[in-house]
């Protein structure tokens, strides 16, 4: 096996176990109990999602204060009134940039679900 082959053998297990484990299901064979939570993969997804979310929102709260404050505090300092400018910037530009994935996200679960747009 070349080495090129090698790195897709592990996402071809993942693939082939995936559809054994729907067939499996599909004929009603079920799996021993093992303590884990009964959720479904898509309220873990959906957990998972709003969980990175909300740490999103509070590194971006603090990304505007840290540079609202280097603003702030340069007070006439061009180099550094610049470096709190850009710092900004950027920090509205994740925001905006998380925005546009979770709105994807939605529009693309909801067209998989045959709902509308949104």
């Amino acid at each position: 096996m070349t080495k090129k082959n090698k790195k897709y053998v592990p996402a071809g297990l993942f693939l082939a176990a995936l559809v054994f484990a729907q067939s499996a299901i599909a004929q009603g064979v079920t799996l021993p109990e093992v303590g884990l939570p009964s959720a479904t993969l898509m309220s873990v997804v959906e957990g998972l999602v709003s969980w990175l979310l909300a740490i999103f929102g509070f590194l971006a709260i603090i990304s505007f204060i840290i540079s609202g404050t280097l603003y702030f505090l340069a007070m006439g300092d061009e180099k550094e009134m610049e470096k709190g400018r850009k710092q900004m910037k950027w920090s509205i530009i994740g925001v905006v940039v998380g925005i546009m994935g979770l709105v994807m996200i939605r529009a693309i679960d909801q067209m998989f679900r045959g709902g509308g747009l949104f």
